[in-house]
């Protein structure tokens, strides 16, 4: 997951960015989605974790998890600690909270999917 999101990033920075980010629409777009891949990723690194039947509360720490993404993400935007960014941006955070979304309705597809599974 890590050398996709490095992949992702890097590609949409080398690339698509310089060819499209002229365009509006598309700039934001693409100016953003480092935030939202990162945001969903590491949300998703415990997922495995979290559709271990044997846990319980699975689905709160899985939720808990994806909030304090969102949060250390949203902070960094706003204060950047590591110097990943050098401004804030609005549809930075936005994108993390997308990606945070994202990432709990993976968990919830994949949960609901098991059930069905082990029904049948």
């Amino acid at each position: 997951m890590l050398a996709f999101l490095f992949l992702s990033i890097s590609f949409n920075k080398e690339y698509l960015r310089p060819l499209y980010g002229h365009i509006y629409f598309v700039g934001i777009l693409l100016g953003s989605y480092p935030n939202f891949i990162a945001s969903y990723i590491i949300s998703l690194f415990i997922l495995k974790i979290a559709l271990n039947k044997n846990i319980r509360y699975r689905r709160y720490i899985f939720y808990s998890f994806s909030f304090i993404v969102f949060v250390l993400l949203t902070i960094e935007e706003l204060k950047p600690l590591w110097g990943v960014s050098k401004t804030s941006d609005l549809f930075d955070i936005l994108a993390n909270g997308l990606g945070c979304t994202l990432a709990i309705i993976t968990y919830e597809f994949i949960a609901y999917k098991q059930k069905d599974s082990i029904d049948l």
